[in-house]
């Protein structure tokens, strides 16, 4: 089908439109990133204090607080893993690299495995892999989204963890330098003796330790539940940024074809208006040559 005018002048003002829509969306991904970013970098304070509280309890008596964290001896081996995605798309490859970054960790991995999914695009991928899947969360749309998500997926959870749950792994993705990222993985339980060495040498700021006024071994709980928590609640917060990012990324590709589709079409008209001056350019000259001739 040949040019036209009127056709040409459709497709560009189609093309402006959807410039228009995917600046607007470029515009959004950005902003996102910011306030998904700020929220980890809040969290620090409290998980600070979290940090500082499961220190003090890690330095009182075996018996009173680390046995608590302990896992049972002759417990069913099992792996948990929660893994963080999109509900929605034009993010590029980000659920399949999370994806396939889970399902390649998770394989080396023997036990009688669960997997909790968070986005449906990911759930599709895992389940496409024959991973056995427990449960699928949406995505929050915003950090006040992010609080609750969470406290859903440790009720959903804990029964299992408490039960028989031997480890439980997080995966999601992390922002890097610009506006890339990398899928990553965290293991949250068992809370090993390593790490409670770690947390027990953690320098206290004053200069004498404060008491545990209540029962140690429900403090640590309740300081353990705020710990995972947190993890959990950072780990969406940078997959959300991440996922903006990939969205970022891929709205500044699509920025760039159309500007570059707005260009063509725009030569395109030019010429096909410049042929069509010179067609009547043309015959003015040749009415007039055929005139002056008699």
């Amino acid at each position: 089908m040949s040019d036209t005018p009127a056709s040409l002048r459709r497709s560009i003002a189609s093309a402006a439109d959807l410039q228009s829509v995917v600046r607007s969306m470029k515009a959004l991904a950005g902003a996102s990133i910011g306030q998904y970013e700020q929220s980890v970098q809040a969290l620090a304070e409290y998980y600070r204090s979290v940090e500082l509280g499961l220190s003090l309890c890690l330095r009182q008596p075996e018996a009173q607080a680390r046995r608590a964290i302990e896992p049972r001896s002759g417990a069913k081996v099992a792996i948990g893993a929660i893994v963080f995605g999109s509900d929605q798309g034009l993010v590029g490859q980000f659920n399949e690299q999370v994806a396939a970054f889970a399902i390649e960790t998770l394989a080396e991995m023997p036990g009688d495995l669960q997997v909790w999914a968070v986005g449906e695009r990911v759930h599709d991928s895992l389940e496409q892999a024959g991973l056995p899947l427990k449960g699928l969360f949406r995505v929050p749309s915003s950090v006040k989204g992010i609080a609750p998500l969470v406290g859903q997926i440790q009720l959903d959870s804990e029964a299992h963890v408490t039960s028989e749950l031997a480890r439980l792994y997080v995966f999601h993705n992390r922002p890097q330098a610009g506006i890339s990222y990398a899928p990553v993985c965290q293991r949250l339980l068992p809370l090993d003796r390593q790490w409670q060495q770690n947390l027990a040498q953690i320098p206290w700021p004053g200069a004498a330790l404060p008491e545990i006024l209540h029962d140690a071994q429900q403090t640590l709980r309740a300081l353990i539940r705020e710990y995972l928590f947190i993890s959990l609640f950072r780990a969406c917060a940078e997959s959300l940024a991440s996922e903006n990012a990939s969205r970022l990324a891929a709205m500044q590709r699509a920025d760039k074809n159309i500007e570059e589709l707005l260009t063509q079409l725009h030569s395109r008209f030019n010429r096909l208006r410049q042929s069509s001056i010179d067609a009547e350019l043309f015959e003015v000259i040749s009415g007039y040559e055929s005139l002056t001739s008699h």
